[in-house]
């Protein structure tokens, strides 16, 4: 997931949403990232150091750890099975419904890779004629100003100097841009930006903020030249003196275009960089490529955003490409990304479309849920709401997670499948977890975080044993996120440790 950092060393960031000018609360953990790229796994090396145990050893030892009195009131969900043949090494609460967080993921990108290949590429298109030049956006989540200069290089060695019409069309997806159950902080949060059809830069933008004279208010700029007008910024902070501890919450005001910005920075503090969502994707896209246009010599007399999904009949002047879906993939697995995730749940849809203003989104669940349960995973045991995670709605089983880690790993997909995930101490969001252990290296899994939510599921290559997959996970969780962590953790270590027992 990309997101807004929370916490750091020598200062806080919060960030909050007002309600008639009221603020609703802030969650301790309100997505994935914000925890998972700046924490590490309590367990360590020296804690863990190998050791061998029978496949009749693993459940006590298991049991051990999530019977833990202040561990005992959370809801545990755990499937342990060898990979082929298929063996059930451990199983609790494997068939009960759990809210999975960015596991979901799972389902998406491996659903978008059995259906659509891992070749598949998203094109943005430029048509015209007769003065009149459209852009036909269709969702590619990695498109950024690069591929605008691009694409107005392209025109230019056309030798088109003069655009009487600009048109630039949003309507490739017909879907709602931010899901109705997500949760206000997040929609306010850069890893909760709306999705739609004409995408820059994962549609967020940037403000910096500086120290400037002591007592003076904080300096505020935005990094983006059309972000100005997306936000009204309200500055209540303030330059603190040299030590002192560093922090500022950012409020969203429901209903309005103002972002409310409070809080202190030490003056000798290096600035301060904060990613938030675009409130108009489209004119912002449509703003960006004009820009472009003018910097290769090309003049726009007129311009306009069309939500329309109507094929074009003009010929196409130049166009870009995304990467490979099996770069995609990866994109979206590493890093938790929700946006490239509810990208491809879109795209999903949108190439399994049977008539017109059929909601993507919501074709794209059913893709998922046909692909899957085709394959042999059990359509009552998983119920999905959006591509990311994000949604509280989703509810999915340790078996249907397992299951889809299955199914998948007999298919050709398989290889390029696995590589998308984390590795456990290298990369992704398992970057910080696993470091100097008998796991490290040989753990592929997805995590996924929530307030009260903590997830991991993937495949083990256990050395003295054979390959595992596994899905842990806890809901319903008053403890910190990292110590949850921590047990999962130990968990997925004893799995390392399995041996060949007579």
């Amino acid at each position: 997931m990309r997101f807004q950092r929370l916490t750091a060393v020598g200062r806080t960031v919060g960030v909050l949403i007002l309600l008639s000018g009221f603020p609703l609360g802030l969650k301790a953990v309100s997505a994935e990232a914000q925890l998972v790229d700046s924490t590490q796994s309590i367990v360590s090396g020296e804690q863990n150091s190998a050791r061998n145990i029978c496949p009749a050893q693993l459940p006590e030892a298991i049991d051990t750890i999530v019977d833990r009195p202040e561990l005992r009131r959370l809801h545990w969900g755990i499937l342990i099975q060898t990979l082929s043949p298929r063996r059930t090494l451990y199983s609790r609460n494997e068939q009960q419904y759990f809210i999975p967080a960015s596991n979901v993921k799972l389902f998406t990108t491996a659903a978008a890779l059995l259906q659509l290949g891992s070749d598949f590429r998203i094109r943005t298109s430029v048509y015209g004629k007769n003065g009149v030049v459209r852009l036909v956006g269709r969702g590619d989540p990695s498109l950024t100003d690069a591929q605008l200069r691009d694409l107005a290089q392209q025109l230019r060695r056309q030798e088109i100097r003069q655009i009487q019409q600009l048109i630039v069309q949003d309507g490739y997806f017909q879907a709602l841009p931010l899901h109705p159950t997500w949760e206000w902080e997040d929609v306010y949060s850069d890893y909760g930006a709306p999705v739609n059809s004409l995408i820059l830069n994962q549609n967020v933008v940037e403000l910096q903020l500086s120290p400037q004279e002591l007592g003076q208010p904080v300096k505020i700029t935005w990094n983006d030249p059309f972000a100005a007008w997306q936000w009204q910024i309200e500055n209540q902070t303030l330059t603190a003196a040299s030590g002192t501890k560093s922090d500022f919450e950012v409020y969203g005001i429901l209903g309005k275009s103002s972002l409310q910005i409070r809080g202190q920075i030490a003056i000798d503090s290096p600035p301060e960089v904060l990613s938030v969502p675009v409130r108009d994707p489209g004119e912002h896209f449509l703003q960006h490529f004009k820009l472009a246009l003018i910097q290769a010599g090309i003049t726009v007399a007129q311009s306009q955003v069309i939500n329309s999904a109507e094929k074009v009949n003009e010929p196409e002047l130049a166009f870009v490409e995304s990467p490979p879906l099996s770069q995609l993939i990866t994109d979206t697995n590493q890093p938790s990304n929700n946006f490239y995730a509810e990208a491809l749940l879109r795209t999903l849809g949108v190439n399994n479309l049977t008539t017109n203003n059929q909601d993507s989104a919501s074709l794209g669940l059913n893709i998922i849920k046909t692909t899957l349960v085709n394959l042999g995973v059990d359509g009552e045991s998983f119920i999905l709401a959006d591509g990311s995670g994000l949604s509280r709605r989703n509810l999915v089983s340790p078996a249907s997670l397992v299951q889809t880690l299955q199914v998948i790993s007999q298919s050709r997909q398989a290889g390029i499948y696995r590589i998308s995930l984390p590795v456990a101490g290298v990369s992704g969001t398992l970057r910080n977890r696993f470091k100097d252990t008998p796991a490290m290296g040989i753990v592929y899994a997805k995590t996924g975080t929530l307030t009260g939510v903590a997830t991991l599921s993937g495949y083990v290559d256990a050395p003295n044993y054979e390959r595992l997959v596994f899905s842990i996970m806890v809901n319903q969780s008053n403890q910190p996120t990292q110590f949850i962590r921590g047990s999962i953790d130990e968990i997925v270590l004893l799995l390392t440790q399995l041996r060949r027992c007579e």
